[in-house]
C-alpha cells in the first residue's frame, strides 16, 4: 500500500480490503447496484445499503449485506435482504415517467441517496434528492422507514432547500449526506453542491459553499453551517466534457460529540476519473447561515473547519469507482477504527460495486 502522508505524530490510515460485487447481481428479484450509502447495523451485525435505483429497473429499495471484518482483511459480501422503500399507503414508488404530480409529495417518485439506522428505534432513516427537471419540480426530502421499508414520516427541511424557479438545490446536487450525532439526538444532512442562490458550482480554478444542517430528531431544524468544497481537481478531456464535484456521504465521528463529522467528497472528470477524499470537519465556531439568504456575498460568514483525512488515490485499490457511502465497522483489537465505504455503479457494465474498508489510528480522529 502506497501510505498517504501523516501529520507530525500521526500515523496514517491503511488498507484493510476491498471486494468487488459482481456487475448485475441478481438478488431476490432485484439487480444489484447502485449502492449510495452504507450503515452498520448493530442490531444485526449487518449492514444496510441504500440502492439509488428511481424504480426505473426494480422498486426503489434497501439491502441488507453481511462480511467478516477484521485488522487483516475484508471477507466475500453476502446479501442478506432488500425490501422496497413504499410509500404512505403502502405501494412502491414509482419511476420518474410515471410520476403524478397531483400526488402529494411523499407519493411522488424519489432519488434515494443515504440511508442510516436510528440508534434509537432500529428504523431507518434516508434521504432522497428530488427532481428539478422540465419532467418534475419535487423537493427533496428526508424520510423514516420502518425495518420493512413502509413509511412512517417526514422530517421537515429547511425552507431554503425546497426547489423554487430561481433557488434552492440543483439538478441531482441536492439532499446527500445523512448521519445521526449527539447520541442519535440530532439528524446532520448535507447537499451534494451549493444551492443556487449561493453561487456557482466548483470548478477548476476555484471551490464552492454547501451547506450542512442540524435538526433535532424530533424534527426542527436548529443550525446550518457553510462547508468550503475543494475545486474541481482536474480539466476534462475532451474540454468542456462533464466534470462535477461535491459532498456524498456525511458521518459523525462520534456520536458523543455533535459538532466532528467526516465529509466523503466525491469528485469525477471526463477522460480523467474519480477521486474521493475524506474530510474530517468541525462546526464549533462556524457561522449559522441557516437565516443567511445567500452564501455568494456572505463576506462575514465563517464556514466548518477541515483537514483532509484521506485520499483514495494513495491506497493500491483495483480501482477508486464512484464511492458515495461511508460508515463505521466494528473497532479493531489493537485499538484502530474500521472505516467501510461503498460504491456506486451507476447500474454502468464499465463500472464496479466495491467495498473498502480502510484502519483509522486512534489518535487521528
Amino acid at each position: 500500500m502506497a501510505a498517504p502522508a501523516a501529520e507530525a505524530g500521526h500515523r496514517p490510515l491503511r488498507l484493510i480490503g476491498e471486494q468487488i460485487v459482481p456487475n448485475a447481481l441478481p438478488y431476490e428479484g432485484t439487480v444489484v447496484g447502485g449502492l449510495s450509502s452504507i450503515d452498520y447495523d448493530p442490531r444485526t451485525g449487518e449492514y444496510a445499503l441504500i440502492c439509488d435505483d428511481r424504480s426505473a429497473i426494480n422498486p426503489a429499495r434497501f439491502y441488507t449485506a453481511k462480511f467478516s471484518l477484521d485488522a487483516k482483511g475484508l471477507g466475500p459480501v453476502t446479501f442478506t435482504g432488500t425490501k422496497p422503500l413504499l410509500r404512505p399507503d403502502g405501494t412502491p414508488y414509482p419511476p420518474l415517467a410515471k410520476n403524478d404530480p397531483a400526488q402529494p409529495p411523499n407519493m411522488q417518485t424519489i432519488d434515494p441517496e443515504e440511508l442510516r439506522v436510528d440508534p434509537w428505534t432500529g428504523r431507518y432513516v434516508w434521504s432522497q434528492e428530488g427532481e428539478r427537471s422540465a419532467a418534475a419540480r419535487i423537493d427533496p426530502s428526508i424520510r423514516e422507514a420502518e425495518r420493512d421499508g413502509s413509511y412512517a414520516r417526514d422530517l421537515p427541511i429547511p425552507a431554503n432547500e425546497k426547489m423554487t424557479e430561481t433557488a434552492g438545490p440543483r439538478q441531482n446536487l441536492a439532499l446527500e449526506g445523512l448521519t445521526f450525532a449527539g447520541f442519535g439526538s440530532l439528524v446532520a444532512s448535507s447537499v451534494e453542491g451549493p444551492l443556487l442562490q449561493d453561487g456557482p458550482e466548483p470548478n477548476t480554478t476555484s471551490g464552492a459553499l454547501s451547506r450542512i444542517t442540524v435538526q433535532s430528531r424530533f424534527g426542527p431544524v436548529l443550525a446550518q453551517y457553510a462547508y468550503p468544497q475543494e475545486k474541481v481537481f482536474a480539466s476534462p478531456n475532451p474540454p468542456g466534457a462533464f466534470a462535477t464535484t461535491g459532498i456524498s456521504s456525511l458521518l459523525a465521528v462520534d456520536q458523543a460529540d455533535p459538532t466532528r463529522y467526516l465529509v466523503m467528497e466525491r469528485s469525477f472528470v471526463t477522460g480523467v476519473g474519480n477521486k474521493i477524499r475524506i474530510y474530517e470537519i468541525d462546526t464549533k465556531g462556524a457561522t449559522n447561515v441557516l437565516k443567511t439568504p445567500s452564501l455568494a456575498d456572505a463576506t462575514k460568514v465563517k464556514p466548518v473547519k477541515k483537514r483532509l483525512l484521506a485520499d483514495l488515490a494513495d491506497f493500491e485499490l483495483s480501482t477508486v469507482d464512484n464511492l458515495e457511502g461511508m460508515t463505521w465497522g466494528p473497532r479493531l483489537p489493537n485499538g484502530e477504527r474500521s472505516l467501510v465505504l461503498v460504491s456506486d455503479n451507476n447500474f454502468s457494465a464499465t463500472q464496479v460495486t466495491q467495498f473498502i474498508a480502510l484502519a483509522v489510528p486512534s489518535e487521528r480522529l
